[in-house]
């Protein structure tokens, strides 16, 4: 059958296969390349500083660049934008090599963090300017009914993916440690998230993109959404969303210079703790797809909203890493994968088609003034900040997790559903409990082991009655004759 004679659906259909094996390719570069930013930084010498100048700047110049990206959705093929930039983002994976070996040799040692910074930034800049053409292709290929499960088994499957090549490269920068070449470690892992990237460039050229028309004053300037946002709903959500991102930055970028250089972990263990949230998360998102198809994301939102103020407190309680991977991390898993799945698909139920592109850019700018402020400040508070007898980046953690409980406090009864779903907190907030369970499917299959348990005994009963039956109707003929 030629492209031509395929329908919208088969289309469509093709191109959601198409994107997760994309994804796939690129989760390996997210495993064993975005993974690692940091503990390149610090094994570079980054101080506190520069480590809150990793996310603050990348946080500022990475939405920067999605408005301009927004505006190229106007000239140009939602399709060559995205196939470009994953491209070129596959390329900057080479600099950074390049920046690595300068350092081994001693030619930029001194300024080696500065000039990581420096690439790290271009790098988001990059991968940025594609993701409102990206947002809005998926908006299109996807609909209401398959949205959130889609999204939900995509990002288990390349979360489950990162996982393992997150674990496998901490392992070989372990090894790499103990000769005393982790740098060269780090360069042999960034060459694999380049080469990782050209295959999600090679993937990304077979999808079925249709064109986008856009209508006349369809455009409106940031300002213009800026002024509107306390006003409607949609602008209460972003306002949200960022005042969330700000208290996340200020002690996101330093959970990893705590484990590192406040505990002293090696690699794996390093690894094995933060990509631990990353295994919970796997766990929980096919029972959020489900919640959030039947109740709607507002109340996955309200849920998992305040769960995430338990996060940086529980980091503060207990040093054992046993303790943080089933403590803050199981707690982060649960509820950071039912929050950033329902500020997604929040976006696509609350956005029209054509204006996609350009929200998802003035929203990520939103966020990222956001990570800017919280990101600089939770540097300038690690790097300068003392008191006597009190660690400063517990004191950091705790401030954070006030400020997440506030903001959800005060923001999430603004909000209100997109769509009618059924929801029932207002008469017994208690009977969602019944619903917060993970036997929606585990990371390999649809069934969990409690739910195919139960399967399996229904069809051992049913085997029974029939073969009760059975004999019955052969004790009845043999009576007969």
């Amino acid at each position: 059958m030629k492209k031509g004679d395929l329908t919208k659906e088969e289309k469509d259909k093709i191109t959601r296969k198409l994107s997760i094996k994309e994804g796939n390719a690129c989760s390996v570069m997210s495993g064993v390349g975005g993974s690692y930013i940091i503990p390149f930084a610090l094994a570079l010498k980054a101080s506190n500083i520069q480590i809150g100048l990793i996310s603050s700047l990348a946080g500022l110049f990475g939405p920067i660049s999605q408005i301009f990206g927004s505006r190229l959705v106007e000239k140009y093929h939602r399709k060559a934008i995205v196939s470009k930039t994953i491209f070129l983002q596959a390329t900057m994976w080479i600099f950074f090599i390049l920046l690595g070996l300068l350092y081994v040799r001693g030619v930029v040692s001194k300024n080696a963090a500065s000039l990581f910074i420096f690439i790290y930034v271009i790098y988001v800049i990059v991968g940025s300017l594609g993701g409102p053409a990206w947002f809005s292709l998926m908006g299109d290929v996807t609909n209401d009914k398959n949205r959130s499960e889609y999204f939900s088994k995509r990002n288990k499957i390349h979360g489950t993916i990162s996982l393992v090549s997150t674990i496998l490269a901490a392992l070989w920068l372990d090894f790499t440690k103990s000769w005393n070449l982790v740098i060269f470690g780090f360069l042999v892992l960034f060459l694999i998230a380049s080469v990782s990237r050209y295959i999600s460039y090679y993937y990304f050229r077979f999808h079925h993109i249709p064109k986008i028309y856009l209508e006349k004053g369809y455009h409106f300037s940031f300002w213009k959404f800026m002024k509107k946002a306390p006003k409607n709903n949609f602008g209460k959500f972003a306002i949200y969303i960022a005042l969330m991102n700000i208290a996340f930055s200020m002690a996101g970028p330093f959970f990893s210079a705590y484990l590192l250089n406040g505990l002293g972990l090696g690699y794996l263990w390093f690894t094995i703790i933060i990509s631990s949230s990353a295994f919970f998360s796997i766990l929980f998102l096919p029972m959020w797809g489900k919640f959030a198809a039947r109740y709607g994301n507002r109340e996955v939102l309200k849920i998992t909203g305040f769960m995430t103020a338990l996060i940086p407190i529980f980091w503060t309680l207990s040093p054992n890493p046993i303790y943080l991977i089933f403590v803050p991390q199981l707690v982060a898993g649960f509820a950071i994968s039912g929050f950033n799945l329902s500020s997604s698909n929040f976006i696509y139920d609350a956005v029209t088609v054509q204006k996609r592109a350009i929200i998802v850019a003035y929203y990520g700018m939103f966020n990222g003034i956001a990570i800017f402020l919280g990101a600089g400040v939770g540097g300038i508070f690690a790097q300068y900040v003392e008191i006597p007898l009190v660690n400063t980046l517990f004191l950091l953690f705790i401030i954070s997790g006030i400020l997440r409980f506030l903001f959800s406090f005060f923001m999430i009864p603004k909000i209100k559903e997109v769509k009618n779903y059924d929801t029932f907190t207002k008469r017994n907030p208690l009977l969602y409990l019944k619903e917060i369970k993970p036997t929606y499917g585990p990371p390999l299959g649809r069934m969990s082991p409690i739910s195919s348990v139960k399967l399996f005994s229904k069809k051992i009963k049913r085997l029974k009655a029939n073969s009760l039956k059975s004999k019955k109707l052969k004790v009845d003929k043999k009576i007969k004759k």
